[in-house]
């Protein structure tokens, strides 16, 4: 047995079983493109065959390409299987270990009916599953009657929703930051291509997502296609490169775009004829094409490692077709160094577009054309970090001051401060850099003065130094928290003192309170001019 499997490999199908085990039946992994996804329900299929007590397993995929592949695989993974091809006028499954069938023919009632004895079906894809011809294949094969179902994607997302009803649970689900921090997949980087001239706003919305024939006739157009081809020979023009556009006629003329700069491309469509595609694909995997551009045929099932580039010319605000996109180029590959993201955008748009964050479902916060996804995603994680230090060093700072006996106060720019008399102020400063503090004194006719000591403290160090000095320079009454007079009333000159600077009082507050407010004005004022020395 070959193409041993990769640890989360493993674990995807320990999930499953364990699931099943647990009564659930309709069970998917989401696994990024590259992961291996046909590796692993191979490498499943073998497993549980022997626990099928005689019985089959069953592959369920919708394009020519998938069913081929998995055929492959599963003779790589056992090449003592027999494994039966069911689709159009191929029905070899009257002997087979493993069928593996197209959607289209198990749709035709007789096609499914002559196919018995399936003890496991495996869903290749499964975000078309909501659709109502796989609905019906699936619950032919009993999957709504306690017949094990796996389905395996790269997002879990149908524009149109019924997924839900399809599958119980995701019992496993590996982000692609994962996959290119542990070297299974290429780290990407992103370019904006924007093209001023092309005025998304005018493209409707069905399903969903932008109009493809309104978008193909947009980028047409505006002349998008130049400007990706200059942009390509100008960023990419030592990579191979896979060019996904919204129609047939926009692939034909990016590619002529593309041959116009010198680069050698050729387009592939979903109705072109099968060895005239064969011969295509074939031509760029020798490298003899350097760029194919395409109308949605390559999205799912097509494998080439040693792709570098790939150019999103079909904006869209699927996140999940926008994965399925990029992922084409993700896998690592003998000289490959990371792949390269093309996004072509318009100058300004009302519709929100997929972008490269969206290739995570975690969140890192905004593209940055240039960056690669792996530095927004540590540039995010970085400032996280250094917030939620903020925030705790926040409170930290608050709850030792809170618990102070001493009148503690903060002007509005943030700095900790005593007054012990109407022309004495001690604060404290942060040295620059550090969590560390120093304390000055402020004096009505000497300005700011560090002390004899100007060592850097830490804050609850500094913070009880700064209180001793403050108990031998003022009356306890005056900076005590809990003085009596803080509790009365106020004054009629403290109001008045607070109408003519413009403090407002809030009501019930006390004599304590609006002593606090004039300090934390008067002081701040003060501080403010204040040029202070560099600690």
């Amino acid at each position: 047995m070959s193409f041993t499997p990769r640890p989360y490999q493993l674990d995807a199908i320990e999930a499953l079983r364990q699931g099943w085990a647990a009564g659930q039946n309709r069970l998917a992994v989401v696994l990024p493109t590259g992961a291996g996804k046909t590796v692993v329900f191979s490498h499943l299929a073998h497993q549980m065959l022997n626990s099928l007590g005689g019985r089959r397993a069953l592959v369920i995929a919708h394009r020519e390409e998938l069913i081929e592949q998995a055929a492959s695989k599963l003779l790589a993974v056992d090449p003592m299987l027999r494994v039966g091809i069911v689709k159009a006028q191929r029905d070899d499954h009257h002997d087979a270990d493993v069928i593996v069938a197209s959607v289209q023919t198990l749709a035709v009632a007789k096609r499914r009916e002559a196919i018995r004895d399936i003890g496991l079906v495996i869903v290749d894809e499964c975000h078309h599953a909501a659709a109502p011809t796989y609905m019906e294949v699936l619950r032919h094969f009993g999957a709504w009657n306690g017949v094990p179902v796996a389905g395996f994607t790269a997002t879990m997302t149908r524009e149109d929703g019924g997924l839900a009803e399809v599958w119980e649970d995701v019992v496993f689900r590996l982000d692609i930051l994962d996959m290119i921090s542990d070297g299974y997949l290429c780290d990407v980087r992103g370019k904006t291509i924007t093209v001023d001239t092309l005025d998304l706003n005018k493209v409707k919305t069905r399903g969903g997502d932008l109009v493809d024939g309104q978008l193909g006739k947009a980028l047409e157009d505006s002349g998008a296609l130049d400007a990706i081809a200059k942009a390509y020979a100008e960023h990419a023009a030592d990579r191979p490169g896979v060019v996904f556009t919204p129609t047939v006629a926009t692939a034909q003329a990016a590619a002529e775009s593309l041959r116009a700069v010198g680069i050698k491309a050729a387009p592939v469509w979903g109705d072109m004829g099968r060895d005239e595609r064969r011969t295509t694909l074939a031509r760029y995997e020798a490298g003899e094409v350097q760029v194919l551009t395409n109308c949605m045929v390559l999205t799912e099932g097509f494998d080439a490692p040693h792709t570098s580039c790939i150019v999103v010319a079909r904006p869209t605000k699927s996140a999940g077709l926008y994965v399925q996109m990029v992922g084409r180029g993700l896998r690592p590959a003998p000289g490959k160094r990371d792949a390269l993201l093309l996004d072509v955008m318009g100058a300004a748009t009302r519709h929100k577009l997929a972008s490269m964050v969206d290739l995570t479902e975690r969140e890192i916060g905004q593209h940055k054309s240039g960056k690669s996804l792996r530095q927004i995603a540590e540039e995010h994680v970085a400032s996280e970090k250094r917030r939620v230090l903020a925030a705790r060093v926040e409170a930290e700072e608050i709850n030792l001051f809170g618990s102070s006996a001493i009148r503690w106060l903060r002007t509005p720019d943030g700095t900790w401060f005593i007054r012990l008399t109407s022309a004495m102020v001690l604060f404290l400063v942060r040295d620059p850099g550090t969590r560390l503090y120093r304390m000055r004194r402020w004096t009505q006719e000497g300005g700011v003065h560090p002390p004899k000591d100007d060592a850097a403290r830490p804050l609850a160090e500094a913070l009880a130094w700064l209180e001793q000095q403050a108990r031998v320079l003022a009356p306890g009454a005056l900076i005590a928290r809990q003085a009596k007079w803080r509790s009365g009333q106020p004054s009629a000159k403290q109001l008045g003192l607070c109408r003519r600077i413009g403090i407002q009082v809030p009501r019930g507050s006390s004599a304590g309170d609006v002593a606090d407010l004039i300090d934390q004005d008067r002081v701040g004022r003060v501080l403010g001019q204040l040029l202070l020395p560099a600690a």
